[in-house]
This record gives structure tokens, sequence and C-alpha cells, in this order.
């Protein structure tokens, strides 16, 4: 039997991977904590309802569990669910969702409108990983039956129309919504969790190739010449852990770099650290970096592919790095701890604040009910 949306509020799924600490997964789960309940009735399909963002899925959002390893083994499970929803609207998040949801569109109950989110900058994605045709194939073949395709930046607007062919009227630019207020509360949760002199450096992410930490390890090495005192946590998990531990022992960092492992709450890191360093490969619009800009934090960021360049805009803590070159990682990272800490008063440099958290959520509502 149908579920009727009740007031007449649109009902809208949500649909991603996981509920674990990934930046797309945080995005979809932000949005389901502040759309307006007056205009919306939220739900959340997944392929696995575990994970850390779990406890973050609001009680009043019905969460469904496809009970899957992988969201393209639970297909079945999600068109049943979307015919028993009837949902005005699904909002999906990466290419490995937005395929096998777009696949299947034509078998969704009439007038289901589908909008897909990219979570990276494509072309480079290919780049390291190969495959531009297969990829060509997939966004001409699916990305035309999208109500709409969400960037994260306009970077990845313009990889997505010049490299892929997505028509300009199809796509829109939403910030990521990042909830600088909350963020603030959660890194004065906590203690300080540095100990000695410092400088403190951070960096976060998953530990696998596109987020650069071997590059990040080999700055470190000049940085330990320079600044012997210095300190790198690394917060995160991921399949190059042991790979990353083995070029600290080689390169002798293991008294200079901490391996965190994933932290639920890894703000008081970052407002406790004197540098959050960003040391990727290609990026979409990584939250790891708004987060540390919420909080004042100095930034070094590598000037890879992405929307990189649009966050720093008119923020006066960052400096920019040559993506994939450790020497002039280093070089801005020993400048930006030379440097006075500053305090933002720029409007420009304020799309990490609270005011993004509403504009962003405000532009997903008003595409959805356009």
């Amino acid at each position: 039997m149908t579920e009727k949306p009740s007031n007449a509020r649109c009902r809208v799924l949500l649909v991603f991977a996981s509920l674990g600490g990934g930046g797309a997964e945080k995005v979809m789960v932000t949005l389901s904590q502040h759309f307006d309940r007056d205009r919306f009735e939220t739900h959340i399909a997944v392929a696995s309802a575990k994970g850390p963002l779990l406890a973050e899925v609001p009680t009043d959002v019905v969460l469904h569990d496809l009970h899957a390893r992988r969201i393209r083994y639970c297909i079945p499970n999600l068109l049943r669910l979307i015919w028993r929803l009837r949902p005005a609207a699904i909002l999906s998040t990466s290419v490995h969702v937005n395929v096998p949801l777009l696949a299947i569109r034509s078998l969704l109950p009439q007038g289901t409108k589908i909008f897909v989110r990219e979570n990276s900058t494509p072309s480079a994605e290919v780049d390291a990983m190969g495959g531009l045709r297969r990829k060509k194939l997939l966004y001409d073949w699916f990305y035309s039956g999208a109500k709409a395709v969400i960037c994260q930046s306009d970077a990845m607007l313009e990889d997505l129309y010049e490299q892929f062919g997505v028509p300009r009227e199809k796509m829109v630019r939403i910030y990521n919504p990042v909830d600088g207020e909350r963020i603030r509360q959660l890194a004065n949760a906590e203690p300080n969790p540095f100990n000695g002199s410092g400088p403190h450096l951070v960096a976060s992410g998953r530990l696998e190739p596109a987020k650069g930490f071997d590059i990040l390890l080999a700055a470190m090495v000049k940085i330990h010449r320079s600044i012997p005192s210095a300190h790198l946590s690394i917060l995160g998990d991921g399949s190059l852990e042991g790979q990353l531990r083995h070029q600290c022992s080689r390169s002798g960092l293991n008294s200079t770099v901490s391996f965190v492992g994933f932290r639920t709450n890894p703000f008081p890191f970052y407002a406790n650290a004197d540098l959050f360093v960003l040391s990727s490969r290609y990026e979409g619009l990584p939250n790891v970096m708004l987060e540390a800009m919420a909080l004042n934090t100095p930034v070094v960021a590598t000037d890879c592919p992405g929307g990189i360049r649009e966050i720093v805009k008119g923020w006066p803590n960052c400096r920019l790095a040559r993506a994939e070159d450790p020497v002039s990682l280093a070089e801005a990272m020993v400048a930006s701890l030379q440097q006075k800490r500053q305090l933002n008063e720029s409007p420009q440099g304020r799309c990490f604040d609270q005011t993004l958290l509403s504009y962003a959520v405000g532009a997903y509502e008003n595409l959805i009910l356009s």
C-alpha cells in the first residue's frame, strides 16, 4: 500500500551508499537535518544503515536500510521502496549511485523527479583511474535523464560541460552546506588533543590515492629539517594506511607523524592546530577544508582540480601550493607557519560559515520544489 505524504508536504528520498564519514554522506545527512519540515517529508535510503553518521540522522527522518554491501546490489529493494513511497523527488549523490538509479528511471512511478549530485571532478578522477571513454558514455547515456545535475563548484560544472558534454542548462552549482555554528560547538566540546610545543599540523580524509597523503609525508621530511618540533596528525582510515606508515618509517618520521584514525568529532584537532593541510590530487569541494576554515584555522591546500580556488577567495589565512609537488607544499606550509594568523573579516571568505548553510539548503529546497 502506498504511503501518502502528510500535510501535502513534498516527499523527498535521499539515496546514497552508506552512513560512513565521507564528505558526500555528510552533505546528505546535513540536508536531512535542515530541510524545512513544513515543506518536506524526508526519507533516506542507504545500502547499509551502519556507520558514524547514523547518530546524526534526525529522529523525524525515516531511514530505510536496503541491506546490501554495495548500492548496485540493492537496486530491486530500492525500486520496491520507491514504488511504496512514491516520492515526488529523489536526490542521489556520487556516480556509483547516480548511474544505477538513472538506469531504472523508466521503471519508476510516472512523474518522479531525479536530481543527481556529483561529488568529485570527473575528468581528474578519470585521469587517475582510467576509463575516460567508458565514463563519458555513462554520463551521455544516463545523465540526460536527470531533472538536474548538481555540481559542488563552478570548476566542476565547467568540467562536466567541456569534458563530458553535460548540457549547461541541465546543471546547477550549489556549494556544500557547512554548519559553522555546530562545528564551533563541537570543537569546544573536547579538550585540546595536542601535547608538546608544536607547531601542530593536521590533515584529514580517506587514506586513499586521491587525498595525496604520500605527497604530504614527502613534504613533512622537509618540514622536519627546518622545524624539528613540528608534528603532523593524520585523521582518517583507508586502504593505504599500511603503505603510508611504511613511508613514515622509511623517511624517519615515526616521531613526527601520528595516524589518529577516523574521528567522529575531528573539530578539536582542527580548532587547536596551527595549520590544516589539504594535499589532494583532485577534489570536488572539500568539506574538511571548509570545516577548518569555519574555525579560522590557517590552511595550506594544493591547487588541484576542483573548487579549491573558489572557496579560498578572500580568505587571508590560506596559501595554495602546486599540486603533486612536495617541495611547493613544504614551502607553503613553512610560510604559513611563519605568518601571523589573521581574523577573517572578508565577506568573500565566508562561504564556509552559517550563511552558506542557509544558502545551500535553501538552494536545494528551491531546486527540488521547482
